[in-house]
């Protein structure tokens, strides 16, 4: 059994990650933290293999939390669950020794190809067989990082989704945008505008409230619960 940490500072993404995480065979969530300090403390006290790290928490860069790990002597594998896009910070990731980067928002097919990958690639290392070739070694890289990529839902395009992400975090968590508010800046139709906040919902982004103006049905607005940017540390 593969023992995870959900690293991540958002309650309801942290409950949903972990959630992910129940339904894939051969993992269990052995803790959760909601900052950097919990993380590292967690790791000191309890056996884990795997921490799914947020890069974006409220006391510490993901980044520094991974150089932090390898000082105090933590091997625990990371798998970067986030919705940093800097290019700097990935390429920073993989230096690292980041092992797999998943990119918020994601649905659970998504996730769980990150796993199964990862179990994959456990697997082999654990049979401990020597490498007699080069394409061994690239069957095993493969095995991990390769692959086919889960897209959207048809329909949805990544930079659509971009842009209604962004008006939504722009907006901050405590102000809500309507489909018609959406729709109106992005230049699409209200329904299409509504496919994507809908799906910002159903992955744990975005969470759905009522507004009310005067008597008669309310009107759905939708704010934005997921992890801001935040600037990544010098080095």
């Amino acid at each position: 059994m593969i023992r995870v940490l959900v690293v991540e500072d958002e309650p309801i993404a942290a409950a949903a990650h972990a959630a992910y995480v129940a339904r894939v065979p051969g993992f269990v969530v052995n803790g959760q933290a909601r900052t950097a300090a919990d993380a590292l403390r967690t790791l000191a006290t309890t056996p884990i293999d795997l921490v799914l790290l947020d890069m974006n928490l409220p006391d510490m860069h993901g980044l520094s939390i991974v150089r932090a790990m390898r000082t105090a002597g933590h091997t625990a594998d990371v798998i970067a669950v986030t919705s940093a896009r800097d290019l700097a910070v990935v390429r920073a990731a993989v230096s690292q020794g980041v092992v797999q980067y998943l990119l918020k928002p994601f649905l659970f097919a998504a996730f769980r190809d990150k796993l199964e990958r990862y179990q994959t690639y456990r697997d082999h290392l654990a049979a401990q067989h020597p490498v007699t070739a080069q394409h061994e070694v690239d069957r095993l890289l493969t095995t991990l990082h390769g692959g086919g990529q889960v897209t959207l839902p048809k329909g949805l395009s990544r930079e659509s989704l971009d842009a209604v992400s962004g008006l939504l975090r722009a907006a901050g968590a405590g102000t809500g945008m309507s489909a018609a508010e959406v729709a109106e800046a992005i230049g699409a139709s209200r329904v299409t505008a509504r496919r994507y906040l809908e799906y910002l919902a159903d992955v744990g982004l975005a969470r759905r409230h009522a507004r009310y103006r005067g008597s008669g049905r309310p009107e759905v607005e939708f704010r934005w619960v997921g992890s801001g940017p935040r600037s990544a540390p010098p080095g």
